[in-house]
């Protein structure tokens, strides 16, 4: 299934929530500028104002933690590109095993959900090792907590997951079997628009 056939769906944001979002993320935006040099707002809510899937997605990141803002513009596609932007990994998505076949390996004390699934319920997409380190360069984030990140399939075959933190002023970037949870430990992502 798609990300918009999964995002239709949802329920469509209210004019109200719709207008409150735009508020928020144009606020960031304007407080942020070092995340996002040379990008137009004006462009970027343009874009945000024709898709209502893209923009309950953000609602979503927004509703769960994340703080989203724009990390940069891909010139090829024409698409802006965020990602979740909170200091530390998002309140809304802690305590989580990595994907759906680590949820259910776990014979007991199930989280209540995993990282793979909530992503794809959100429309985004967890960030990976590249995209995480290129979000460090803009600040210290999870300097208290962690986030997975999506992992090469090689090493979750073999029953491993892969997430990042900031300690020390460095980014270390560790395994765990995917069906562990901390209540410190949840996920990034970024979604196109």
């Amino acid at each position: 299934m798609s990300k918009i056939d999964k995002v239709s769906n949802k329920i469509k944001l209210s004019p109200e929530k719709h207008q409150e979002l735009i508020s928020i993320l144009k606020v960031r935006f304007e407080k942020n500028m070092n995340r996002h040099r040379n990008i137009d707002w004006s462009k970027v809510q343009e874009k945000l104002e024709i898709d209502s899937e893209n923009l309950w997605s953000l609602y979503e990141m927004e509703r769960t933690g994340g703080e989203p803002d724009v990390f940069g513009h891909d010139k090829n596609t024409d698409e802006y590109i965020f990602y979740d932007c909170s200091a530390e990994s998002p309140k809304g998505r802690r305590s989580i095993c990595y994907d759906r076949e680590a949820l259910e390996s776990r014979k007991e004390h199930k989280p209540e959900n995993n990282a793979v699934d909530m992503a794809d319920d959100m429309g985004i997409e967890l960030l990976d090792e590249e995209q995480y380190r290129e979000l460090q360069k803009l600040g210290s984030f999870d300097t208290k907590t962690s986030s997975w990140i999506r992992t090469p399939e090689n090493i979750r075959k073999l029953g491993g997951a892969l997430f990042c933190d900031r300690r020390y002023d460095t980014v270390f970037v560790y395994h765990n079997g995917a069906e562990s949870y901390y209540g410190v430990r949840g996920f990034r992502g970024s979604l196109r628009v």
